[in-house]
């Protein structure tokens, strides 16, 4: 009879993995706020070294690590959906941030809350129809958001100890941060989490049939194929993708700035490896005219670490265009 399908648990998964990239992206634009936040607060705080952690550093550090175990989550979820010949989505939620330490507990025991309701729902499903892997992984997911939701339950009566303290004056080299430079940095963390959805779709879609397949005996014999190798590629570069994001977002709150959560353009995955390919160049592509841009921009303003930090990045950025490159004639 081979593996159970059913639509309702289709639309179930594809729900789940909405949701882990919401919070994935939540919990890393969180973290990289902390330093914001940090400003805010009690002035003792600027006298701990890094021996003497802050309260943020410890809570920024978990929401890193669950945000990394969010992506994980969704990476799993995607792979179960095309081994069940469905498709995964590239959409997600709308990540909620907040502005307080706080309100990130809170928004993250609401989002772990809706994810062990979901996932109860999932469980259920798919024990219905005798789909004991989907069950056997979404126990396993369940058990890790209940650990997340404890956490952020045991930290949800800590109360940022914000202090009256003058407004500093604007700086004036602080000038220079217009709306239309924030707009600009902000195109960089949107491209960045659309190439992190694009990235992670098409690493899990070569668990699809069609891309599993040996069609010859090198195949066979290495036991790989195309779709495989450029799977292990993508694991590679999202998870640098990954550390973009986080740099670029922290570099904007930092100029006391807002970061935007939204991908743009929309994740383009493709429907085979030479569609990955040609799509993933393109992306690259895109990214680093961008970035150019940006680096143009931030030495006009005199903007130098902006400028460092793209400068460093689009170095990265050419190098993933080249690897897309190379598997071209």
């Amino acid at each position: 009879m081979g593996l159970p399908k059913d639509p309702k648990l289709l639309t179930l998964l594809n729900e789940a993995v909405a949701r882990e990239l919401a919070v994935s992206i939540q919990y890393s634009i969180q973290h990289t706020k902390m330093e914001k936040i940090l400003k805010r607060v009690i002035p003792q705080n600027i006298l701990f070294t890094p021996e003497n952690m802050t309260t943020y550093d410890v809570i920024g550090k978990l929401l890193k690590n669950f945000s990394i175990e969010e992506m994980k989550h969704a990476g799993a979820i995607m792979e179960r959906i095309y081994l069940l010949g469905g498709e995964a989505t590239t959409k997600s939620k709308v990540p909620e941030i907040g502005n307080t330490l706080k309100e990130f507990m809170q928004l993250g025991l609401k989002a772990e809350d809706e994810a062990l309701v979901l996932y109860r729902d999932i469980i259920k499903t798919a024990a219905n129809i005798g789909d004991r892997t989907t069950q056997e992984l979404f126990k396993k997911i369940y058990k890790d958001e209940e650990q997340h939701y404890l956490k952020f339950e045991e930290l949800m009566d800590f109360d940022d100890q914000e202090v009256d303290q003058p407004e500093a004056p604007e700086a004036e080299w602080q000038k220079i941060l217009t709306d239309d430079y924030y707009d600009l940095l902000n195109k960089a963390v949107a491209i960045e989490i659309s190439a992190i959805i694009q990235y992670t779709n098409q690493h899990e879609k070569a668990a699809k049939l069609g891309y599993r397949k040996r069609n010859n005996p090198l195949e066979t014999i290495k036991d790989s194929n195309k779709a495989e190798v450029i799977s292990q590629v993508l694991k590679t570069i999202f998870l640098q993708e990954m550390e973009h994001l986080e740099k670029i977002a922290e570099r904007i709150y930092l100029l006391d700035g807002e970061v935007t959560v939204l991908p743009d353009p929309l994740p383009n995955v493709g429907e085979n490896p030479e569609d990955w390919l040609v799509n993933d160049r393109k992306a690259e592509d895109d990214t680093i005219i961008l970035y150019r841009k940006i680096i143009e921009e931030s030495r006009k303003r005199g903007d130098y670490r902006t400028r460092r930090l793209f400068e460093d990045i689009i170095i990265e950025e050419d190098e993933h265009f080249y690897i897309f490159d190379d598997f071209f004639a």
